[in-house]
């Protein structure tokens, strides 16, 4: 077991990071960003760099610092992280969520991909550029986000709201859930993210009489929120493939020797193995109910009944999908629009593209690097508002038995230790290369 004084300084600062708890709850309740935001922004002005912190509300903290670039010329880059992470049950998991622990050659923890572990590539990649004398190629703005599990309200999208000028001069930005390694057909290839879904969060609302438990009562707000949630839940969207995609499915078909014409999307993209609980929700819109909410006695019938849905539709289509979604409930169901954000489709072409490419194919050569949509939503969304181009490049070689996209948000989060190691020199040769 590799003990926490042998660790790479980027396992030590995401183990650190871990340690704060950042919850998100949601609804503008939060743990711990501002401390977490102070703790990176020691570590930027550690090395001569000037930080600005802005709080949107109290505790919700995000930090910003520029590096100059050695081509001045060159338009600004964004590197950005959140600090911020969803709510984890100690009881379901095995470790303690906001310990963490080191063990089976992983960093465990919430955060640990999800995306603490790219906050400290970020920071690493700066102190070996940095720390040697040596310029990244271009200007950077680092920024290290609160709030981006609600939505960035009081996060990315305040900043971009209220403090444009942080971002000037910027034109593409990186950050996370991409340039992540995984196992088509034998053989290791990388998923490089160009695009995001676009997000609706609903909250259904269902009214009926309160009553007695023991009445005859036809119009229960539980029943007829049982009723939409059933409704929505189990709504199969039909396929709709976009210029990425399409792409992405020509490539898993050469690399997995299937006839496209013979197998479909769903097949093609569930022959990836665990590659596909990211993949199989970009063909299509989802719906998933995540909340639900009603009583307070077992002997009472509420008058109210409430449910979450968490919808992601492929850009473009969130007008079209909230029509229908209203056509398919009843009249009596109030349908409350709580966040909407853009979907991102960015062509995996140009430059920064082919040096992101380009540094993967250098430490891993021979693995082919594939585009494809995120079916959640980063930070990305909201800098997309200022007209820059948004990536996801947290670059990890990952072991091929490891279920990655499952980790995010779930139980038992983790991260190999000798993925941290090359995520921090693949990003480090890519800031200093592009």
């Amino acid at each position: 077991m590799t003990q926490p004084d042998e660790l790479d300084a980027t396992a030590t600062i995401a183990r650190e990071l871990i340690q704060f708890d950042t919850t998100n709850y949601g609804e503008g309740r939060s743990n711990g960003e501002t401390d977490a935001a102070e703790y990176l922004g020691a570590l930027l002005e550690n090395l001569g760099l000037t930080t600005e912190y802005v709080d949107a509300a109290t505790g919700r903290t995000s930090v910003f610092a520029r590096v100059p670039g050695a081509d001045a010329t060159k338009p600004a880059l964004i590197v950005h992280g959140h600090t911020d992470v969803v709510p984890a049950d100690p009881v379901n998991w095995s470790v303690d969520p906001f310990g963490g622990v080191i063990k089976d050659g992983m960093l465990w923890g919430r955060g640990a991909v999800d995306m603490k572990n790219m906050n400290a590539m970020i920071v690493t990649a700066l102190q070996d550029i940095l720390g040697s004398g040596r310029l990244p190629a271009r200007e950077l703005v680092i920024a290290f986000f609160a709030d981006e599990e609600n939505g960035g309200v009081f996060g990315s999208h305040y900043a971009v709201d209220n403090r444009p000028d942080l971002f000037a001069g910027a034109t593409e930005a990186i950050s996370e859930v991409g340039g992540y390694s995984v196992h088509l057909g034998g053989r290791r290839s990388y998923l490089l993210q160009t695009g995001e879904k676009a997000l609706v969060w609903l909250k259904l609302v269902a009214r009926g009489p309160a009553a007695h438990g023991s009445r005859v009562v036809r119009e229960n707000a539980v029943t007829k929120l049982a009723k939409a949630v059933v409704t929505l839940g189990s709504r199969e969207w039909p396929i709709r493939l976009t210029d990425t995609t399409e792409h992405l499915l020509a490539e898993l078909a050469r690399i997995m020797q299937a006839d496209p014409v013979k197998v479909g999307p769903d097949e093609l993209v569930l022959s990836t193995g665990t590659a596909a609980g990211f993949l199989q929700a970009t063909l299509r819109t989802t719906s998933n109910p995540t909340l639900l909410k009603a009583g307070y006695k077992h002997n009472v019938i509420p008058d109210t009944a409430e449910a979450l849905i968490d919808i992601r539709t492929l850009a473009g289509d969130e007008d079209a999908v909230l029509a229908e979604i209203r056509e398919l409930l009843d009249d009596d169901i109030e349908i409350v629009v709580m966040h909407r954000d853009v979907g991102l489709e960015n062509p995996f072409a140009g430059s920064l593209v082919d040096t992101m490419v380009g540094t993967l194919e250098a430490h891993d050569p021979g693995a082919p690097v594939l585009p494809y949509l995120l079916s959640g939503g980063t930070d990305n969304k909201a800098l997309s508002l200022l007209g820059i181009k948004g990536y996801g490049f947290a670059p990890l070689r990952l072991p091929p038995d490891l279920d990655f996209p499952a980790l995010f948000h779930g139980v038992d989060e983790r991260v190999p230790l000798d993925a941290l190691v090359f995520g921090r020199r693949v990003l480090t040769d890519l800031l200093l290369t592009y």
